[in-house]
């Protein structure tokens, strides 16, 4: 399957929203606002998009125009995957939120007995969710029904802390790629190569800038080990964070009058795999069935930290793929070739290719390689 950029990876109401996202321009990476048909360089006020979204009223700065909306379009669909349109952000920290969804938290739970096998999965989800499913999901987390289904499960040998994150005070909060290590639309995506049960996250993923403040959306794919993480939660970074293993955008949407947080709280994440094996999955995660509002979880994700440069925030997903791609009872797991295609009508579509991790390109253009192309560009002011 070719991946082809068209209008119909951005927003339905492509003419009501401003559009936050990077470009790899001859001088180099370059940050850019599209609105009104056109797309405009900005780096000579933002030099980063961190700079950018720091700003009062970021879709009101000035730029060069560059070109219109249709030859971007051009110039992304004659360019090398990931070439050209690279990842929206840059030097904010991207950080996670994981088990917001029942669902997800029964699968963790799963994970964590089947102890990443995959063979005993099926057996164990279906005595799970006749447990518990339905009590997880009316539940409030942190709520005095919370604490009162907790000391049950306990009490029935079932509680794990996955359990403990989904229903408990605390939500789970982690790193999911270093800093400049994400991948922009089209890009080839990464799973480990000894990883043989793994699965995409379609999520909203949250901007916000260094005051903690959400500016705007944009959607990303979670890339999870789910034998890598159910051998040991201490696995989580080798099961989150390896080459190529995040993607994001294609476009960071700003926040403004037609396009606000609930837009965020009522989306409808579409995800499609299609393998060269002329396997397809479909599925979606609404976002409505979160467990935890998404301004509670970017407060938890803040916490007591300090981010001088902005963060990412991906919310997690309702989607948990079960179904069986090659043996029965086996479920679903990537190959090398899937196509990836994540979507929700007001913030676009991200499509990624995957292939493993050691075989995708190289991370090589960190946080001194963009400093010295500002500086020989004279864009770093006082």
């Amino acid at each position: 399957m070719e991946l082809i950029f068209s209008e119909a990876m951005l927003p339905a109401d492509l003419e009501a929203a401003v559009l936050v996202g990077r470009l790899r321009l001859a001088e180099g990476p370059t940050p850019v606002l599209i609105r009104g048909g056109g797309v405009f360089d900005v780096s000579r006020t933002a030099p980063t998009v961190s700079d950018l979204l720091d700003r009062e009223d970021p879709a009101s700065v000035d730029g060069a125009r560059l070109f219109s909306l249709d030859e971007l379009i051009a110039r992304v669909a004659a360019s090398e995957p990931g070439g050209f349109l690279l990842s929206p952000v840059d030097l904010q920290v991207v950080k996670a939120a994981g088990v917001t969804f029942a669902v997800s938290a029964v699968e963790r739970v799963i994970e964590e007995r089947a102890r990443g096998d995959a063979d005993r999965a099926a057996g164990i989800r279906e005595m799970l969710e006749s447990r518990i499913g339905g009590g997880i999901r009316s539940v409030v987390p942190g709520s005095d029904e919370a604490m009162r289904l907790k000391a049950a499960l306990i009490e029935e040998g079932m509680w794990s802390q996955y359990l403990e994150v989904a229903i408990g005070p605390d939500a789970e909060i982690f790193t999911k790629s270093a800093i400049l290590s994400t991948i922009g639309w089209g890009g080839h995506i990464g799973v480990r190569s000894d990883s043989t049960w793994n699965n995409p996250e379609p999520e909203v993923v949250l901007i916000a800038n260094s005051r903690g403040k959400a500016v705007g959306a944009t959607l990303g794919n979670d890339v999870n080990l789910r034998d890598f993480e159910g051998r040991s939660a201490l696995l989580l970074s080798k099961a989150k964070d390896n080459n190529a293993s995040c993607a994001i955008g294609p476009f960071i949407r700003l926040f403004d009058e037609g396009f606000v947080m609930d837009d965020v709280r009522g989306a409808v994440v579409e995800l499609v795999v299609e393998g060269r094996d002329n396997f397809r999955l479909e599925g979606q995660s609404s976002m409505d069935q979160i467990s935890r509002d998404p301004e509670e979880l970017l407060a938890q994700a803040m916490s007591e930290h300090h981010f001088p440069d902005g963060f990412t925030l991906f919310l997690g997903t309702l989607f948990a793929p079960v179904q069986d791609r090659d043996e029965p009872g086996r479920g679903f797991t990537h190959k090398e070739g899937d196509v990836v295609s994540i979507s929700t009508p007001r913030i676009g579509a991200l499509v990624n290719r995957v292939t493993t991790s050691r075989d995708a390109p190289p991370w090589k253009d960190g946080v001194r390689s963009l400093m010295r192309n500002l500086a020989s560009r004279g864009l770093l002011g006082e």
